[in-house]
């Protein structure tokens, strides 16, 4: 599709912050929640629950993406779904002086999700709507690297402002203006988005709830006729089965105390961990990523080296919980190891979607639908990781994790991959269209 006059705007002036605006609320959901409910004395199997269950949104997104094109335009829906996760974070902050905080905290998230969750639709469709082919291409880097500062702000900044707020003021307040500053920046994001991004127009092709509805069913119907799908789904689930329990279950582990078998680590100091030998790792990963899969194309053999890079590196969390060694240094290393090897094999997973799920007549919804599945293969193991954690202990349930990488490894081994002329052969169908 050509760029339309609304590429005056240069990308550079909106790509940055809206990838920024859609990792901050999701990373502070799937991981910095966590921390703050175990520091408000929330027990793990709780906490691994019900901090996963709202996530659900990002997996059920596909099934409300083609309502988005019936009413304003893309850009609406990116700058008022951000000023309302701002305003939901708010009440996320006055909820924890609550007798029930964290059943009222826990629903306002909820929605924050939902919210969030369709904020990601309207922001791909406003990047594949208003950039060309080359534009994506060129662009695509700014949007993996906003994300990520996003992820390293909420995980490694604002959870350290947690921690060294919290022996200046309490656990509720310091948690409480976290959550305060949270709101304003995603408030400010929808507010430059209001003015920065491009104004676009609205879709024609749907016109009525009975038409999103035919579209939606043959998106589904051509989705699950592809070739090898089912092969497809089994690697897309199962490539972060061990991720999924290990992730939610590590920020506990740091903070629980050395007589529960954890390392006894301040909120501060899970804070630097993450964002200093966290960042920094992931950052080196996903270069190194780039290099080889540049060089090595996607094969088999790449594929299950992928693998093993994302999912070898939780060893050293068993390394942590069987030795519970005090060394800062050797615990940021265990962290940089995994993250590296995260930044490393998370190509992987995305390139498979890219030319084994993605390519026919729906490209970017099949592509939707994938990261939709993936984002449950992710969940479900980490719903149900404090349970799993609380009965084993975490020196065994570190364990375990090793053991859950398997099914991983055996899909990789496994599932088919699409050759590349049949991709070509997709693709010019596409353009015939």
């Amino acid at each position: 599709m050509a760029p339309k006059k609304s590429m005056q705007i240069n990308p550079i002036y909106w790509i940055p912050t809206t990838w920024f605006a859609m990792g901050l609320p999701f990373v502070a959901l799937a991981a910095s929640s966590a921390i703050m409910y175990k520091n408000l004395g929330v027990s793990d199997s709780k906490i691994a629950f019900w901090t996963s269950l709202i996530m659900l949104p990002w997996t059920l997104k596909p099934l409300w993406g083609p309502f988005l094109e019936m009413y304003k335009t893309r850009k609406f829906f990116v700058y008022t779904t951000q000023m309302i996760t701002g305003l939901l974070f708010g009440l996320v902050g006055l909820s924890l002086q609550l007798d029930h905080f964290f059943s009222i905290s826990i629903a306002v998230m909820a929605i924050i999700a939902l919210s969030a969750s369709t904020h990601d639709i309207a922001a791909d469709g406003v990047y594949l709507n208003e950039l060309s082919a080359k534009s994506q291409a060129k662009f695509v880097g700014w949007q993996g690297a906003f994300y990520n500062i996003a992820k390293v702000f909420s995980g490694g900044v604002l959870v350290y402002l947690a921690g060294e707020l919290e022996k200046k003021m309490g656990l509720a307040n310091a948690w409480m203006i976290v959550m305060f500053a949270y709101g304003i920046i995603m408030l400010l994001l929808g507010l430059y988005s209001l003015k920065m991004l491009p104004e676009g127009e609205k879709a024609p092709t749907i016109h009525s709830a009975k038409e999103s509805l035919n579209t939606l069913k043959d998106v589904i119907v051509t989705f699950f006729q592809k070739k090898n799908i089912w092969f497809s789904l089994a690697f897309i689930v199962f490539y972060r089965f061990a991720e999924g329990q290990a992730i939610k279950i590590t920020p506990l582990f740091f903070k629980a105390s050395r007589s529960d078998g954890g390392l006894g680590l301040s909120t501060s100091q899970i804070g630097v961990l993450y964002g200093i030998f966290g960042a920094v790792a992931f950052v080196l990963g996903s270069i190194a990523a780039g290099y080889f899969v540049s060089n090595k194309g996607l094969t088999k053999k790449t594929l299950f080296i992928l693998c093993a890079f994302f999912n070898i590196p939780f060893l050293a969390y068993t390394f942590l919980a069987v030795t519970l060694p005090t060394s800062q240094l050797i615990i940021g290393a265990a962290v940089a190891m995994e993250y590296f090897g995260y930044g490393f094999g998370f190509v992987g997973l995305i390139l498979f979607m890219m030319q084994n799920i993605a390519p026919g007549k729906y490209k970017m919804a099949h592509y939707a639908f994938g990261s939709g599945l993936m984002n449950l293969g992710f969940m479900l193991p980490s719903m149900v990781s404090g349970f799993v954690s609380d009965f084993l202990g975490y020196k065994d349930f570190f364990i375990w994790v090793m053991i859950a990488t398997i099914p991983a490894f055996l899909v990789t081994w496994l599932v088919p991959l699409q050759k590349p002329e049949e991709e070509e052969n997709e693709v010019a169908e596409i353009l015939e269209k």
